[in-house]
């Protein structure tokens, strides 16, 4: 009696039908019009100032760092005043000098005249007292200009600030001998940034100067900021590949030049509207082929419920592109139907299946 139990517990465990698994699935009932290519590139200064001295001289202490915040006005770096000082005290003196003997000069001009009209002295006399008063005004009116150029200069002996930025680099080092024009640092506003990088000639076609953008920092995804496209190259610089310039529209304390960012750019769907699907859609021995251009979908497959039966059917799909953290079907599905999107890689062709409440 024991034995005849046994068998049928045997045959009643090789009858018995495989357990069916549950499926989460996403129902298609929402049109996506866009998808989003995104693009890495390095944050860049709009523009940058070098900053330099318009006087040689022998520079005082340098406290500059590479990255540092300056306001509009500050004293940057200073040159010894003492030659500046002295060149001043110098022209003065001259200035002085000069003063003295143009006076002289009128003087004996207005006496050499009162002789010539008493006839005592000839024209000649008269002539040569003009000449000595004319060279000597002249000479007053360029020492007058050399004590211009002198205390200018001494105003010229601190570099100032010309906007608020953050400094760029740093030339030079303390105690050491500047000449004009000779870079001591460069400057870039701390408000203006750009990122630049090349498309191809199939996504060139489809920009414009203006287009709106987003901009995510790498390092910090949180960080999101607009912009937009402000040149927009007509040449390739490298084969099929064209340059272009994206101004940002906002900024950030935590931004610095240098910086990696993520450049991200919606564009039409090629079909003209597409399904939005969460990347778990796809099997992990799916493979995701894509086209040549924006413009040719890629390929993949998906699971599709089938209502009628509970089952599962793979069913190959074109992706027109991505969106967030979506992929954009353009072909292969239809609104109402249903994608799994848990356990696919589980899943196998014409497999039961129990239908779970939906994933959103």
């Amino acid at each position: 009696m024991l034995l005849l139990v046994a068998c049928d517990e045997n045959t009643v465990s090789e009858n018995a039908e495989p357990p069916v698994r549950g499926l989460k699935t996403l129902l298609i009932k929402e049109v996506e019009e866009t998808i989003v290519r995104r693009f890495p590139s390095v944050l860049q200064p709009s523009s940058t100032s070098v900053l330099s001295f318009e006087i040689s001289g022998r520079l005082q202490e340098v406290n500059l760092d590479v990255g540092q915040r300056v306001a509009k006005g500050d004293v940057l770096a200073e040159v010894d005043p003492k030659s500046l000082d002295l060149q001043v005290a110098t022209a003065k003196a001259a200035l002085a000098e000069a003063e003295s003997r143009a006076r002289n000069a009128a003087t004996n001009l207005q006496h050499q005249d009162e002789l010539l009209k008493k006839k005592v002295i000839a024209q000649a006399a008269l002539d040569e007292a003009k000449t000595e008063a004319d060279t000597t005004a002249s000479q007053v009116l360029q020492a007058k200009r050399s004590l211009d150029t002198a205390e200018e200069n001494l105003t010229k002996a601190a570099l100032i600030a010309p906007f608020d930025g953050i400094l760029n680099s740093v030339e030079v080092q303390s105690f050491t001998n500047v000449s004009p024009g000779a870079p001591v640092a460069t400057l870039y506003a701390a408000d203006a940034f750009e990122a630049s990088f090349s498309v191809s000639f199939d996504i060139v076609n489809r920009l414009a100067v203006g287009k709106k953008v987003i901009v995510r920092l790498a390092d910090n995804p949180s960080v999101v900021l607009a912009g937009h496209i402000s040149e927009l190259g007509a040449r390739a610089d490298t084969v099929s590949s064209f340059p272009l310039v994206v101004k940002l529209d906002e900024t950030d304390p935590s931004i610095k030049a240098g910086m990696a960012v993520e450049v991200a750019m919606e564009f039409t769907v090629p079909s003209g509207q597409g399904f939005s699907l969460p990347l778990s859609v796809l099997p992990f021995d799916g493979k995701l082929v894509n086209g040549k251009t924006p413009d040719d979908p890629g390929k993949t497959t998906v699971f599709v419920f089938d209502p009628d039966n509970s089952t599962v059917h793979r069913r190959e799909v074109s992706v027109g592109g991505v969106r967030e953290n979506s992929i954009i079907i353009i072909e292969g599905l239809k609104l109402g139907e249903r994608v799994a999107v848990a356990g696919v890689s589980f899943l196998r062709e014409g497999q039961k299946v129990k239908l779970l409440p939906d994933a959103r």
